[in-house]
């Protein structure tokens, strides 16, 4: 059995006692992930970490270099949320290298899924909301150099814009950016996507799953896209700590079912990453990222999960 899943949860880093970021949800979600048997232990691999040239790709060089070695001011470490340590810089590479294995997974048979990612802050010179770098600006450019890409459209589901991807790829029409996000919410300054679709503070299911499948449509006439990145962030839960909407577990999981059926109706490769989550207990996150995963079984693999 080939692996299509990837996780990078064994690359730890420290965090002073009583940071908010729920690192311990990424272990949790693996280990969730195979007691309910919905994959197996060779379903998952731990890929390489991306490499200098790699990350070059999206971001400067000169801000990789000092992201990798520790040469961030105090003010661009502020800025990231999460304090510079040598494990935090290879757990970056490591997350970016999930998705390039799911990307590549993806091309291969049709789907791949970084159990992380989603690192959609970060923009080409600067780290920004527990970002370092750019998972799916780094595997979408090293795909289009590679050649065996020409267009790609990121659907961006997590409750804060994709601000760091919109400024990477504004310039590039191979990569069109969709986010379905906050309006008020973080980032506070938005850099626009390609289609933003903001809501209001309290927006519930049946709101947003109509703008969800609207800005769908809309994206992907204006794309057509041979790949599709979407970041399924648990963060629209309204159990959740940063996300201002309220959208329910089932409201989140036929979002998922939107996305998933939309690709593979186009006969879509699909990479999914999870995006943010915070939520009040960080049982519900895992559920949340659990049920994306369940769905994607469900779409792209045609396995009963019970």
């Amino acid at each position: 059995m080939t692996a299509w899943v990837f996780y990078h949860d064994i690359f730890d880093f420290p965090l002073p006692p009583g940071h908010r970021f729920p690192l311990a949800k990424y272990v949790l979600l693996r280990q969730h992930l195979l007691a309910e048997n919905l994959l197996a232990a060779e379903e998952l691999a731990v890929p390489p970490a991306a490499g200098e040239a790699q990350l070059c790709l999206a971001h400067d060089a000169d801000y990789v270099q000092r992201a990798l070695q520790g040469g961030l001011s105090a003010r661009e470490v502020r800025r990231i949320g999460l304090p510079w340590s040598p494990q935090l810089a290879e757990r970056a590479r490591r997350s970016v290298g999930s998705t390039l294995a799911a990307a590549t997974a993806a091309l291969q048979d049709g789907l791949g899924v970084n159990l992380g990612g989603g690192t959609h802050h970060a923009h080409r010179d600067h780290g920004k909301g527990y970002c370092l770098f750019n998972d799916v600006a780094v595997a979408a450019h090293q795909l289009l150099a590679e050649g065996v890409l020409q267009r790609a459209l990121v659907v961006d589901c997590d409750v804060h814009q994709g601000d760091g991807t919109a400024e990477i790829f504004a310039a590039d029409e191979r990569v069109f950016t969709f986010s379905i996000h906050g309006a008020k919410n973080f980032p506070f300054t938005k850099f626009p996507s390609d289609l933003d679709i903001p809501l209001p503070d309290g927006t519930g299911d049946d709101v947003y799953l109509e703008a969800l499948q609207s800005g769908l449509e809309r994206a992907f006439l204006a794309s057509r896209p041979q790949l599709v990145f979407y970041l399924a962030g648990a963060d629209p839960y309204a159990g959740d700590r940063l996300g201002r909407l309220a959208l329910s577990m089932q409201g989140l999981q036929e979002r998922d079912r939107l996305v998933l059926e939309r690709c593979r109706q186009a006969g879509l490769p699909l990479v999914i990453t999870l995006g943010g989550g915070y939520g009040r207990r960080i049982e519900d996150t895992v559920e949340i990222y659990g049920n994306t995963v369940r769905q994607a079984l469900i779409t792209y693999r045609s396995r009963q999960t019970s």
